[in-house]
């Protein structure tokens, strides 16, 4: 399928980008905001998250339902999603119905903010927070990133804390607002079935008052130091483990390397980890993952077992961490290669997911990278590469967490 590249941006610093594919039966679109967790005061921790949930609680034009039911009578799909750096609010539908989906986002985008709607969505986030509690290797993930990324707002919670999230005032999250969803800050992705110029004269009919901030993330220092700890639970009868290793940032050409070298050390089958713990019982669950990060990266090495096979689990995982590199071969890197191709092809196959990709890049890199591009430097990568990023990123986990059963 032929796609054509575009790119666009209001006097006011709103940038809109699409990829259009004029055989595609579908469109889709998304406002992406270069905000999130790692943006937020301590004292606000979780406002970026409560603020997505304010966005379809109405606005001076529509009310929830209204919102609700506009999208629901032109058959969009629409969600919305809030990470430590990025808010994105998106709608997937037939391209004639994409304008009136358009009109929507714009309109959701700025919201009422009413008091007495803040403070019932206040009791919605208390109970999300509840729930995650709920789930264990949430909670030790949580804790794992703050005990890593310690002063760096990277380590704050996406969803808050009960200890933020309560007494958090609505002028707070009106502050936040104005000055962090400003046009310069946002950009608009397009994908699909998409008549360009029709939709942007629609973004800068609705969008083109919106102020400029010149808000900037701030990028503090960061230098992660050795740490250890064990969290005990009185509803888990499984142990968990977290490592917590440095990887390149997302802005950095090895991060396809360590991407690669994840997956040849923990996907989800095939991998090393799977092989040492799955295959032989020692594990119900293991895997390694690399996360890149605005500035910053990590590897995760992740193990659910029973609490007798908690040591042996983790001196496993430091054995095959620390004899990968040795080991690699070629087939290791044909066959990742292969599979994160694929699934790279897989999320790019439809618009929804192209848009979702070309909006997540240009609010990270602020220039396009065409999932052709990006393939081609998936298929680059040699061994010579994987050993390279060992090397500058060596596979030691400098924060180790554990979640175990109380007493245990």
């Amino acid at each position: 399928m032929a796609i054509e590249f575009k790119q666009h941006t209001l006097s006011n610093g709103l940038t809109i980008v699409a990829e259009i594919a004029p055989e595609a039966h579908t469109a889709a679109m998304g406002f992406f905001v270069k905000t999130g967790a790692r943006d937020e005061t301590p004292d606000l921790m979780g406002v970026s998250h409560f603020l997505e949930h304010m966005m379809f609680k109405g606005t001076d034009n529509r009310t929830a339902e209204q919102v609700d039911q506009e999208f629901d009578a032109i058959g969009a799909d629409h969600n919305a999603f809030t990470s430590s750096e990025i808010t994105a609010f998106w709608a997937h539908s037939l391209p004639e119905s994409l304008p009136k989906a358009g009109e929507i986002l714009s309109d959701i985008l700025r919201p009422a903010l009413r008091q007495e709607d803040f403070d019932a969505e206040k009791k919605v986030i208390m109970e999300e927070i509840a729930m995650y509690q709920d789930v264990p290797f949430w909670i030790l993930y949580e804790r794992a990133l703050e005990v890593y990324y310690d002063q760096h707002p990277l380590a704050h919670r996406v969803l808050g804390t009960p200890e933020t999230i309560a007494p958090m005032p609505r002028d707070g999250m009106l502050e936040y607002f104005q000055r962090r969803y400003s046009a310069d800050n946002t950009t608009v992705a397009l994908a699909g079935k998409v008549d360009f110029d029709r939709m942007v004269e629609l973004v800068e009919r609705h969008c083109g008052e919106w102020q400029r901030t010149d808000t900037k993330r701030e990028q503090p220092k960061f230098t992660p130091l050795p740490n250890e700890f064990t969290l005990e639970h009185e509803a888990v009868n499984r142990a968990y483990l977290l490592m917590v290793s440095p990887a390149p940032s997302l802005d950095e050409e090895e991060r396809y390397a360590m991407s690669m070298l994840g997956q040849i050390l923990g996907d989800s089958d095939g991998s090393r980890l799977y092989w040492a713990l799955i295959e032989t019982g020692l594990a119900e669950e293991a895997q390694a993952q690399y996360d890149g990060r605005d500035g910053l990266g990590d590897l995760l090495a992740f193990a659910c077992c029973d609490p007798a096979d908690l040591e042996e689990v983790q001196a496993t995982i430091r054995r095959e961490m620390d004899g990968l590199v040795e080991s690699l071969t070629e087939d290791d890197l044909q066959r990742v290669r292969s599979k994160v191709a694929t699934g790279t092809t897989l999320q790019g196959e439809l618009p929804g997911g192209r848009m979702r990709r070309l909006g997540q890049l240009w609010t990270y890199f602020g220039e396009y990278r065409s999932l052709e591009d990006e393939l081609a430097k998936i298929n680059a990568v040699t061994l010579n590469d994987l050993r390279a990023v060992a090397e500058s990123y060596p596979l030691t986990p400098i924060v180790t967490g554990r979640l175990i059963p109380k007493g245990g």
